[in-house]
């Protein structure tokens, strides 16, 4: 299929003359005035090329080139301006509109032909590499895509094993993780928090907060499922989990050599998320802001699910019991900041809970 070539003048004798000259070649398709230029630019099939005048009525060869410029549809077709204007000051206007050539009237045929042809080879090699950069686009896509896969088909094999060897605890991997994502977003929408919270790093904290208490699976069984409260004894081999936890998913950040910041969340959570604002907390008695944000995100979302669940050793508080509880730990046990998002997102609590909520034990 031969190149279609706009040509646009409003002297009948040039676009006969043109039209003539081309034909041989291509494809035409004529305009006589600027108005009627930027409506046939836009017809499917889009010109490869467009021949404007600069000297119209009304809209004139500027115009066009301008409005064409700013068409997404129309933005990348080459335009050649031939005119009688044939000052370096109307050249330099021209080309800084975003036309490719400026080639003065009385036109030579075969300089037009030549330079129309080097354009249209120009485009067809500009195509190439665009198709070529959108087909590596889509490999490395494919390729993210598999790792993503692999990644999470690895969470979700840590994930159960912490899972099976603590099975009272329920849909409770699933609450805590919507819980954490309801209150980074509320958070984000304070200015303070608003540069660190993104969509994306709110993500990585949503799938990593499965893998707060990985660390449980180095925990002996006669600790972990214990069915009623532990020793002092008992509850130091038990509070060791968060430290357990943050080794091995540092051992996993290294063999895989993440960059993305996923394992530095998920390390941060299983880590810290038992320290308390007041420097109370275990395993490393931080205090205040010191605290890792995700890891005072999870304390509110980790101990908000296991005071409304029911456990061996105890029967579940209500939502508005849990609820004051957690208002009576703001600036002791929790971030007042957090705290305060809780409040605004309580109702969202509610839903997550009654949505996943445990059957009968």
């Amino acid at each position: 299929m031969k190149p279609l070539i706009l040509i646009v003048d409003d002297t009948p004798a040039n676009l006969s003359l043109l039209a003539n000259l081309l034909k041989p070649s291509y494809d035409i398709r004529v305009a006589n005035n600027g108005a009627k230029a930027i409506e046939l630019a836009q017809i499917e099939p889009l010109p490869d090329a467009i021949l404007l005048d600069v000297m119209m009525p009304n809209v004139d060869g500027w115009t066009v080139c301008e409005k064409l410029k700013a068409i997404k549809a129309t933005t990348h077709i080459p335009i050649l301006f031939l005119t009688a204007k044939n000052s370096l000051q109307d050249e330099e206007h021209g080309l800084n509109l975003g036309a490719v050539d400026f080639i003065s009237k009385p036109i030579s045929p075969p300089i037009v032909l030549a330079r129309l042809r080097t354009h249209l080879q120009n485009r067809e090699y500009q195509k190439l590499l665009e198709d070529k950069a959108g087909w590596l686009e889509m490999e490395v896509q494919k390729k993210l895509s598999m790792i993503n896969r692999l990644q999470e088909a690895s969470i979700t094999v840590m994930v159960s094993l912490a899972e099976f060897r603590d099975e009272c605890t329920g849909w409770h991997i699933k609450r805590t993780q919507e819980f954490v994502k309801a209150l980074a977003q509320e958070l984000a929408t304070l200015h303070i928090f608003k540069n660190i919270l993104t969509p994306d790093h709110i993500e990585k904290l949503f799938k990593s907060a499965p893998l707060h208490d990985i660390g449980k699976i180095a925990i002996p069984d006669h600790i972990l499922l214990k069915p009623a409260k532990l020793t002092v004894d008992e509850f130091e081999v038990m509070k060791s989990h968060a430290k357990k936890g943050a080794d091995m998913l540092g051992k996993a950040q290294q063999y895989t050599s993440d960059d993305s910041g996923y394992f530095q969340a998920a390390i941060e959570i299983a880590h810290y998320h038992h320290e308390k604002w007041d420097g109370s907390g275990y395993p490393a008695n931080l205090v205040g802001e010191a605290i890792p944000l995700a890891a005072r995100i999870m304390a509110i979302a980790d101990v908000y699910d296991a005071l409304t669940s029911a456990r061996p050793y105890k029967y579940p508080f209500s939502h508005e019991v849990a609820y004051d509880m957690i208002l009576d730990g703001s600036g002791t046990h929790f971030d007042p900041a957090v705290v305060s998002a809780f409040v605004k997102c309580r109702s969202r609590f509610v839903e997550i809970a009654s949505t996943w909520k445990d059957g009968p034990k």
